[in-house]
């Protein structure tokens, strides 16, 4: 199978985002598919199922995942062979449905050291009126537990997915984000897939372009809902996460983690 790795500065702005967009990559042979076999429905899967046992060879969804930009994402950020925690359909009547609370999904998630990684793949083009998944830029790593965040209505810089049909989003798995109303007349579709590592998340990518000054600007990005003194913890936290995936233990942005992480004469 053909993978397309991404690049240092690309999973860089992974770990300052949050997610990556990955438009039209879909061929229209697949998205033409796509409907008949979304309103069929895909049979679930138990929690932690091999991706080749819970979409089998010739699947829709296989196919889906084996287009080599998408394989080559996936491999760049969760690694070869991860398991489907689960997936799901979902489907927005016209001029129907309510704008979900902004929301992360699961319980809270305290892991700095690995994440899971959710596919959502839009088979149809994403109009403005069609409303889209509303994306909270840089907030994956301040954790929350599920709706927590639900009271607020619109924070700065946040992101209503519009997109060409075969559009393919990955998303870190505590990014708060929730789909929103459909005020058009055409039924939105989106199908997620939840994937969990099986290896550990260590330089999966395309490492040739690490020291490339592109990284360090992309995981230096602050977005516009941080204040200025509580932006820092994003940026420490991407730290924390960016030493753990390139087996760095010195990296740090403006000496902040090299800060927190002193102990002198504690043995580890």
């Amino acid at each position: 199978m053909r993978t397309t790795l991404l690049t240092s500065a690309q999973v860089a702005g992974f770990v300052a985002a949050g997610y990556l967009r990955l438009d039209g990559i879909v061929p229209a042979e697949l998205n033409d598919q796509a409907i008949g076999v979304l309103d069929a429905g895909i049979p679930r899967v138990p929690y932690g199922t091999p991706v080749t046992s819970a979409f089998p060879e010739g699947s829709f969804a296989r196919r889906l995942i084996e287009l080599p930009e998408v394989a080559g994402a996936l491999h760049s950020l969760v690694g070869p062979d991860p398991t489907v925690d689960h997936h799901a359909v979902h489907v927005r009547e016209p001029q129907g449905g309510e704008a979900q609370p902004l929301h992360a999904d699961a319980i809270i998630d305290t892991r700095m050291d690995a994440f899971d990684v959710q596919l959502m793949y839009y088979p149809r083009e994403v109009s403005a009126d069609m409303g889209g998944t509303l994306v909270v830029p840089g907030s994956h790593l301040r954790r929350i537990n599920e709706s927590d965040t639900g009271r607020y209505q619109n924070l700065l810089g946040q992101t209503r997915l519009t997109c060409p049909a075969g559009t393919v989003m990955l998303l870190h798995h505590g990014i708060w984000h929730g789909g929103r109303r459909n005020d058009s007349s055409t039924r939105r579709y989106m199908f997620k897939i939840r994937f969990n590592p099986t290896v550990p998340q260590v330089r999966l990518w395309d490492t040739s372009d690490l020291a490339d000054p592109a990284v360090v600007d992309a995981l230096n990005t602050r977005f516009p809902w941080y204040e200025q003194a509580t932006g820092r913890l994003e940026i420490h936290n991407r730290a924390r996460l960016w030493r753990a995936m390139t087996a760095d233990a010195s990296f740090d942005i403006e000496y902040w983690t090299t800060r927190v992480n002193n102990r002198p004469g504690r043995v580890a």
